[in-house]
């Protein structure tokens, strides 16, 4: 039997644009079942796929203090 050969798959890599990170999120709402630690991981993705930089830019934040909140795990 030949072996499988897998690839990392990273889901940040392909959320593009702003419907596909809203639908994405909304997936992610769907599958939680109340598991906010399942939401917070989807943010997390949308934030890396944003760019942490951007992310920052948009919430009046500089990017130092962004990574500063260790509280967020993203």
């Amino acid at each position: 039997m030949p072996k499988i050969k897998t690839s990392k798959y990273d889901v940040a890599e392909h959320l593009r644009t702003p419907e596909d990170m809203a639908a994405y999120l909304e997936a992610c709402i769907e599958e939680a079942n109340g598991d906010s630690a399942f939401i917070a991981k989807g943010l997390g993705d949308i934030a890396r796929a944003k760019g942490m930089s951007q992310v920052a830019r948009d919430a009046g934040l500089s990017w130092e203090s962004l990574y500063g909140q260790r509280s967020l795990k993203i």
